[in-house]
């Protein structure tokens, strides 16, 4: 069962997401909250495995609760809401530790998929999001050369650990990436640890912007 907690300022969205969740028997919500104080406060009392937050709410928004539970609960998975004509926020979230984001107009399915994708310890952006990340780090690439940055960090890790980068930017879990390339989810792990050390980010959201910035693709 992946334990979720539900953070909006609007009651009527907590609890149209609510609703979505309780459509999957996987899924269970233990908490609300209706700003990232109360998020925080809450994932420390229930320690779910997954906090659904939305970007703007009052005292704390969703970027400054993501990062203080990566602080402090480093188990708990983050999946971002947003909204059209946010986009500077998408960035400073990933850069916060979620890993999962979501349009709140996208299709209900997508935040099934976005909570298990999380829960799993996969990154999960929504279509339309991902178009948007893509566009702003291409932009980026352009004023900063981070392109070829990228790729000089990502040429410094083993064939093996490049494949599994690759697949990780492709939102494979541990168990999937196992099964692709032949290895136990175990050994994925130790691969994914290393990898994180080695290209010096924290968490596998980071490691899958950069892969993207490198160019890396999944061999067919």
């Amino acid at each position: 069962m992946i334990r979720v907690l539900v953070a909006d300022d609007e009651p009527l969205v907590r609890a149209g997401v609510r609703a979505v969740l309780a459509t999957d028997p996987g899924i269970e919500t233990v908490a609300e909250a209706a700003d990232g104080h109360e998020a925080v406060e809450a994932v420390r009392r229930h320690r779910p495995d997954v906090a659904v937050l939305d970007i703007r709410m009052p005292r704390a928004d969703g970027i400054e609760a993501a990062a203080t539970l990566r602080r402090l609960a480093p188990a708990t998975g983050v999946v971002m809401l947003t909204t059209f004509g946010e986009d500077p926020y998408i960035l400073r979230a990933l850069d916060a530790g979620a890993t999962g984001f979501l349009v709140k107009s996208g299709p209900p399915e997508e935040l099934i998929s976005a909570v298990h994708a999380v829960a799993g310890q996969a990154a999960y952006l929504s279509p339309k999001v991902a178009a948007r990340v893509v566009a702003h780090l291409t932009a980026r690439q352009a004023a900063t050369g981070r392109a070829s940055e990228a790729r000089q960090r990502v040429d410094g890790l083993t064939p093996r650990e490049r494949e599994v980068l690759a697949l990780l930017a492709d939102g494979l879990t541990n168990g999937r990436i196992g099964r692709r390339l032949g290895m136990t989810e175990g050994t994925v792990k130790g691969h994914v640890s290393s990898v994180l050390r080695r290209l010096g980010v924290e968490n596998r959201a980071a490691a899958a912007v950069l892969a993207h910035e490198a160019g890396l693709r999944v061999t067919p």
